[in-house]
């Protein structure tokens, strides 16, 4: 009763009023609220963890990754105490830091050019799963018909038994193309191989791929990208039997099923040193690739300190005999040197994730199931703070108001509207 006399008598404040409350509680609330908020707003979602991280917003491509990237040239944002990307004649080349997807810098990245044997990468992620390593398969001579006149070659006979770790050694090493036609059969056939191969590059993204012909010999209507070349290495270096042939120097090659072997030596002169090129330090991979109209065709990563560099090369123009290895070398250095402060020009998509529910034939674990990754848009992170800034200070804005409103019926003799305090 009390109380409703004094509210009658409008000796206590009502909350249309409650903003010019000048008595201790309500500023006390007041400025715990905007606290609040603050600290809030800090511990919510972290633009130094985005893509490009806090120091990297000034250098940020504008949104939409993917616009820089479409535009023509070489692409990479100037910044303090950051080098500029090695001037290399690759008609398309992009570095790519795999830890972060960053793409720190490239050129007609998106430019569709024939790959040559870096297709094959794509042909692993597709086949490779599907069989045991330890499974034998008889090649047929059928099965070996089909190879274009020019094509490497493993040294596979027809009506001789090979395990299938055996055809991926030749893929990789050699990139013999009756490796190719022996597992493209085991697949269900050289056309269906190249069906599977289109719908991999499609659910990775890979807008520029154009299959063709499944061991990437020069075929009218084939193409690829230093883009997609570079989605190709990333997922396969996520598949640990992918990443142990990529960086597999020498392995021995049966001759005729039985138990005699020769050696066979992997042709990617920067991962095992020879033709007057010197290994790279840290290379793990990827795969080389020629033909007349590809010309020199690289994609290579390697990992220095924790830091994992994809590069790939496609077509230099120099014309000295070892172009694509050394260009790769150049720009590598450039990335191990310019990634700890370098902006990105665009980001990969995230690695391809994998399927619990479908067996790996391989090693008996889950199978990589290959999905269209969303790529991440830039200032994303930076638009979740300011919601959750907002969030926060309207959520502890509405608890300080209750709080006040809670302690001034329980202390109906406080000050005031006006009063001094």
């Amino acid at each position: 009763m009390e109380y409703a006399n004094r509210r009658a008598a409008g000796t206590v404040p009502s909350v249309a009023n409650m903003s010019t409350a000048s008595w201790p509680p309500v500023r006390a609330v007041s400025a715990a609220a905007v606290c609040a908020a603050s600290l809030l707003a800090l511990c919510g979602p972290a633009v130094a963890d985005g893509p490009y991280g806090i120091d990297d917003l000034r250098g940020a491509p504008p949104a939409g990754t993917e616009s820089r990237l479409d535009d023509r040239g070489v692409q990479f944002v100037p910044r303090a105490g950051v080098p500029e990307p090695p001037r290399v004649s690759a008609l398309s080349w992009a570095v790519t830091e795999l830890g972060s997807r960053k793409i720190l810098a490239a050129k007609d990245a998106h430019r569709p050019l024939p790959p040559a044997s870096t297709l094959k990468t794509l042909f692993a992620l597709t086949v490779l799963p599907k069989f045991s390593q330890g499974t034998v398969h008889t090649v047929s001579g059928a099965e070996l018909a089909g190879i274009e006149s020019g094509s490497a070659l493993a040294g596979v006979k027809e009506d001789t038994p090979y395990r299938v770790a055996d055809l991926w050694h030749g893929v990789f090493l050699t990139s013999g193309s009756d490796a190719v036609h022996a597992l493209a059969a085991m697949n269900g056939g050289w056309r269906k191989t190249i069906a599977d191969m289109q719908a991999t590059a499609d659910r990775l993204g890979a807008r520029d791929t154009t299959v063709e012909s499944a061991d990437g010999f020069d075929t009218p209507g084939q193409s690829s990208s230093a883009y997609d070349l570079s989605l190709f290495g990333q997922a396969g270096l996520t598949d640990p039997d992918f990443a142990h042939f990529a960086a597999t120097r020498t392995a021995q090659f049966p001759v005729d099923g039985g138990a005699d072997t020769y050696g066979i030596q992997n042709t990617n002169r920067l991962l095992v040193g020879s033709h007057g090129v010197a290994p790279y330090d840290g290379l793990i991979g990827v795969k080389n690739g020629y033909t007349t109209h590809a010309g020199n065709t690289l994609i290579a990563a390697a990992k220095r300190g924790g830091r994992t560099l994809l590069v790939t090369v496609m077509n230099p123009r120099s014309g000295a005999e070892n172009a694509v290895y050394e260009e790769a070398r150049a720009l590598l250095d450039w990335g191990f040197a310019a990634a700890p402060r370098a902006a990105a020009v665009g980001m990969l998509p995230a690695p391809v994730d994998r399927d619990p529910g479908t067996e790996h034939a391989a090693h008996g674990g889950p199978a990589t199931r290959l999905h269209q990754a969303a790529v991440e848009r830039p200032g994303a992170r930076a638009n979740a703070v300011i919601v959750w800034s907002f969030s926060a200070a309207g959520a502890v804005a509405v608890a300080g108001l209750g709080t006040a409103l809670w302690w001034r019926r329980r202390h109906p003799d406080g000050p005031q509207d006006g009063q001094p305090s």
